[in-house]
């Protein structure tokens, strides 16, 4: 499985801001690509628009998003819901709003197997409850039972983790899945998504603004500003040393395990001049 974003722009309809510029980037199956950057880059945005799930207010105006060849941009509503529906999946950010209060968990990662892939229900809570333990969940039959004000925020991950891996997708978009979360329980979760992603060989994209977790998960880096992707690389050579000012300025005001009291804001100068390169795109869109 291959995912491939090419050129996509995405913005506020009715002629407001952009929020995605030309975004390319490429995930193959069995590999993690780290989206990162501060809140408000268009990180989220840019899974959202590979799911088709975009908020309301947003649309795209450019682009394609290739999934094993076929663009689905450029498929029917109804044909590409489908279709992503079968081959992809979230891990949404925070547990607690992604589950429904009123309904037990079991019946939430059960009834999109049947309702989406058309399983038998028998199958389905078989699968459901097998997830469960895959992801080290305790007393899974219990655990299916439960309402989600029943478990901890970290049992509430790995629920949304056993849904998003149940029926093996070939692409999960994991969308600041840590957020959420204490950093004791963040660890566990980070080490989980990469376990179930090694072990099916599927492609992840990642998104976060913490650079320490992508650092765990991610084989390849991509940073976003505005919208915009200002550099892209292998993982261990983005972090022996970005090659864009903003880039090693996001590195720099990162916490660092090794060195605690290191922590500074990006300086306005680089902020000034990377906001200068997503005006000058515009600039270009505009100007055909």
């Amino acid at each position: 499985m291959t995912l491939e974003v090419r050129g996509l722009s995405a913005r506020v309809r009715g002629g407001g801001p952009p929020v995605l510029r030309a975004v390319s980037l490429r995930v193959e199956a069995g590999e993690a690509l780290g989206l990162v950057g501060e809140s408000g880059a268009g990180k989220s945005m840019v899974g959202r628009a590979v799911l088709g799930i975009l908020p309301r207010a947003v649309e795209v105006t450019a682009g394609e998003v290739f999934l094993d060849g076929v663009d689905l941009l450029r498929l029917p509503e109804a044909e590409r819901r489908a279709r992503v529906g079968r081959i992809c999946a979230l891990i949404p950010q925070d547990p607690l709003s992604a589950l429904n209060p009123s309904r037990r968990v079991g019946r939430q990662v059960v009834d999109p197997l049947v309702e989406v892939l058309g399983w038998d229900r028998a199958r389905a809570e078989a699968r459901a409850r097998e997830a469960f333990e895959e992801v080290r969940l305790p007393d899974p039959g219990r655990t299916l039972r439960a309402y989600p004000h029943e478990l901890s925020g970290g049992q509430r991950q790995r629920v949304l983790i056993a849904a998003a891996f149940a029926a093996s997708p070939r692409l999960v978009v994991a969308d600041e899945p840590t957020t959420a979360l204490d950093v004791t329980v963040q660890r566990g979760i980070v080490g989980l998504i990469r376990e179930m992603q090694a072990r099916r060989g599927t492609a992840l994209l990642f998104v976060t603004h913490d650079l320490g977790i992508a650092s765990k998960v991610c084989a390849r880096i991509a940073v976003l500003y505005a919208g915009l992707v200002v550099e892209e690389s292998d993982a261990r050579a983005f972090f022996r040393g970005p090659v864009h000012p903003y880039a090693r300025a996001l590195l720099e005001a990162s916490p660092r395990p090794d060195a605690p009291g290191a922590l500074r804001p990006v300086p306005e100068a680089v902020v000034r001049a990377v906001r200068a390169e997503a005006a000058a795109f515009d600039r270009t869109v505009r100007h055909g």
